[in-house]
């Protein structure tokens, strides 16, 4: 817990330098005239010289404490931040000045220059000279602040490694049992002399008594809370879960926090009455400041432990998919290690209080140290056991792999750190054991959040399987899973300056060419490029549903002004966002140079599709709704987009073609400029028939069909003599030629019909057969025997 406490101070620290660099960026955003910023900023010079002068000074040396060293690299940090902002010093004015001189133009080779304009050039040089000197400056200090950050990070960190590798005693040695004891009773009888001494102090026991009311209140709120507020909430949600009907796992959340808040209330209410009795001692009152907080862990314990690890319920509904008794077993071991992990911390806590030195204070840890690190091994034992179960059911799956990792780090651990501390290494509890467990408590609440999500995001969308298939949650879990990276790394032994460096150099950012994007960049390239898309859309759906409708403009047309102000708005958006962003990508000009012939053989056709997007948006030979036919399919224009056309064939399925092919192939478009069309059938009758007759008839069935156009009228070609029958064909212009199967299977039936009642034949192909040996299908026939042939020496 100290860990986590840390790391909060830090986050808070890390907060008030960015409102302090905001300020600071802000108030030199405004273009200034030199003369008035110069003195502000080398005023401090002198003060920044004398402080760097200090910390280089301590830092060769090497003799201040780690505390020192951190006090003087926060001191650092803030003067870095304050050289980072003083870069951005003036630019406005010096990209003005700059502009000036090469408006100018370069100095003349000859020498041969008007006198004006080389005095002009030397005046806005020696001006571009005064408003660049703060920069260069801060960019100097910002470099040397930034190593001395770097060697006092060095520095602690060989300090902690060397502690960390040190070996001493074994705390299994008799031989230094006898000195720790004497350690222990001395300590022991000095915090009983000091409580002995403070209850024979006369004044104490005034003061005691005048407070002696407000003490017995928080007592008797300590022991209400502290014995019998778990116990409350614990029915209160029951209750409220029973009669709630959505949101339950919300509901339940929210109230069960009362079964933290109230035991930590009480063990906060429990230390104050101690302290305000005046009866501690000193040693006492530094155990006692921080009961409260290591009280958290068996009231964590057992927080986590009800709302992951129940004692009853089917493996379908336990929110790890445990058995009954392997959660009941899994749930005693939490909370077992809740309440070591407190006695190890008060031990820690009472034994740096009394200034126990190194060995004494191993061999006092060494036990308390196997008391945390059993319940430890048996949790990790007990999650190994269940993934086995579930792997014997089935497949593994991503939470049975992690929780497989988990379960051999834990026990791992456990036993590492007690084997290292009886070698002699008295760090390793603190460094093995110790965050092991605080890392189970972390993870406990990174899942009992992840599934808070899930019932959030269940209650919002009234859906009960939607938040299994939703992304929304998945996003949300990732990103609790990147806030509790910092949080572990400094369980796990990670200074809060190294994460607070890294949040530096996060903060900085990157440079390409003379520009630097910094995250703040990133954010406003991705707001205004988000509000340029949302306006695109906005103006693009304002077009389709109501401006262009009432126009002139057929649907192919609409389309290609929607599709290009989509294009011009995006593209628009992006420019506009780089722009405001402050984003200069000319550094990359050279890269982009040495890459253009790789990249441009690589994206030949998508480049070619491209353009051929862009040519048939505006040139428009296809448009939307159109059938068409291209690379032997056919089908309907459904959707023109920048680098492919999706064509719906007949059968209902979705063709993508290239933008390229439908420029430089052939294409035939059925219903350009309008929807008439022709439709041919043909018929064949048989020889002998009247053919004249036969045009007649045809001709009355063609103008018959309602979807046929009289002018121009149908006509009927004789096409001439085939193999078996007299040719001729019905041609006729339809009103829309997006019918023409249909005409053509109604003129089909009413040609059948009309040719029966008038009886004409339609003939069929008739052919004769002729039999080479027509004596082989006689019955009973026989072949002839075949000749032996004659052998090559003559004989048969």
């Amino acid at each position: 817990m100290k860990y986590i406490a840390g790391f909060l101070i830090a986050l808070l620290l890390a907060s008030v330098s960015l409102a302090q660099e905001a300020d600071l960026v802000g108030s030199d955003a405004d273009p200034v005239d030199a003369s008035v910023v110069l003195p502000d900023v080398f005023e401090d010079q002198s003060e920044w010289d004398s402080f760097a002068a200090r910390v280089e000074l301590a830092i060769s040396a090497g003799r201040a404490s780690n505390t020192v060293l951190g006090g003087l690299r926060s001191e650092l940090a803030d003067w870095r931040d304050i050289f980072l902002a003083r870069q951005g010093l003036n630019a406005s004015r010096i990209a003005t000045v700059r502009a000036q001189i090469a408006a100018l133009g370069p100095v003349p080779e000859d020498g041969n220059v008007d006198p004006r304009v080389s005095q002009r050039r030397d005046a806005l040089n020696a001006q571009l000279l005064e408003l660049r000197a703060p920069v260069i400056l801060a960019a100097e200090a910002h470099t040397q602040a930034d190593g001395m950050i770097g060697e006092i990070d060095d520095l602690i960190r060989e300090r902690q490694s060397a502690r960390f590798t040190e070996r001493s005693t074994s705390p299994l040695n008799p031989t230094v049992w006898a000195r720790t004891w004497d350690s222990l009773v001395t300590a022991l009888r000095s915090t009983r002399a000091e409580i002995n001494g403070q209850i024979s102090n006369p004044s104490r026991r005034t003061e005691f008594v005048a407070a002696l009311p407000g003490i017995l209140a928080l007592f008797a709120v300590a022991l209400v809370f502290v014995l019998r507020g778990r116990n409350w909430f614990s029915r209160l949600t029951g209750l409220i879960e029973a009669r709630t009907t959505r949101g339950r796992g919300v509901v339940r959340f929210f109230v069960s926090l009362g079964q933290v808040i109230m035991p930590f209330l009480g063990l906060v209410a429990l230390s104050s009455a101690l302290i305000l009795t005046g009866m501690m001692g000193r040693r006492l009152e530094a155990v006692l400041e921080n009961v409260a907080l290591w009280g958290l862990f068996p009231i964590l314990a057992h927080w986590l432990a009800g709302h992951l690890l129940p004692k009853s319920g089917t493996p379908e509904d336990h929110p790890l998919r445990l058995s009954e008794q392997v959660s009941g077993r899994a749930h005693r071991r939490f909370v077992t290690l809740g309440y070591a992990l407190m006695l190890f911390c008060l031990v820690d806590a009472f034994l740096t209080a009394n200034s126990f030195d190194a060995v004494p204070f191993a061999v006092v840890m060494f036990p308390v140290g196997v008391v945390l690190a059993w319940p430890l091994y048996r949790f990790g034992k007990v999650l190994r056991e269940s993934l086995l179960e579930q792997t014997e059911e089935g497949a593994r799956s991503f939470r049975g792999t992690v929780r497989g990792l988990l379960s051999r780090g834990l026990m791992l651990s456990a036993v590492g750190g007690v084997v290292f501390a009886a070698l002699g290494y008295s760090s390793a509890l603190e460094v093995l054991t110790f965050p092991a467990a605080v890392t189970v408590y972390v993870l406990g609440i990174l899942l009992l959040l992840q599934t808070l999500t899930m019932d959030t995001y269940t209650l919002v969308s009234k859906s009960e399987t939607g938040a299994q298939t939703a992304l929304m949650p998945v996003l949300i879990g990732f990103l609790l899973v990147l806030l509790a990276l910092p949080i572990l790394a400094v369980i796990w032994g990670t200074q809060v300056t190294d994460l607070t460096e890294m949040w530096a150099r996060f903060q900085e950012g990157f440079a390409i060419g003379e520009t630097r994007i910094s995250p703040t960049s990133f954010l406003l390239f991705a707001v205004v490029f988000v509000v340029g898309y949302t306006v695109t859309r906005l103006v693009q759906a304002a077009l389709r549903t109501t401006v262009l409708p009432r126009t002139k403009l057929d649907a192919g047309g609409q389309n290609a002004i929607v599709s290009g102000m989509g294009y011009v708005g995006i593209f628009l958006a992006a420019v506009i966002a780089i722009t405001t962003a402050g984003i200069d990508l000319s550094g990359l000009a050279i890269v982009a140079g040495a890459l253009s012939v790789g990249i441009g053989f690589g994206l030949q056709n998508i480049v070619s599709n491209f353009v051929s997007g862009i040519i048939l948006l505006i040139e428009r030979p296809i448009s939307q709704g159109d059938w068409i036919e291209v690379g032997g399919q056919m089908g309907y224009v459904r959707d023109i987009s920048v680098r492919s056309t999706r064509i719906e064939t007949f059968d209902r399925t979705d063709v993508i073609v290239p933008n390229a092919d439908l420029v430089s192939n052939q294409v035939t478009n059925w219903t350009r400029g309008n929807n008439v069309g022709r439709v041919i059938v043909p018929v064949g009758v048989a020889y002998g028939t009247d053919t004249e007759w036969v045009t007649s008839i045809l001709k009355e069935i063609a103008e018959a069909h309602p979807m046929v156009l009289l002018n121009p009228g149908p006509s009927v070609v004789f096409q001439g003599f085939g193999a078996d029958s007299l040719d001729f064909e019905i041609r006729a212009i339809l009103r829309d030629v997006n019918y023409v199967l249909g005409v053509k299977s109604d003129m089909n039936h009413a040609i059948a019909k009309r040719f029966v009642e008038e009886g004409i034949e339609i003939p069929f192909a008739q052919r004769d057969l002729w039999l080479r040996n027509p004596e082989t299908l006689q019955k009973g026939y026989t072949p002839a025997p075949t000749p032996p042939k004659p052998s090559k020496d003559g004989d048969t």
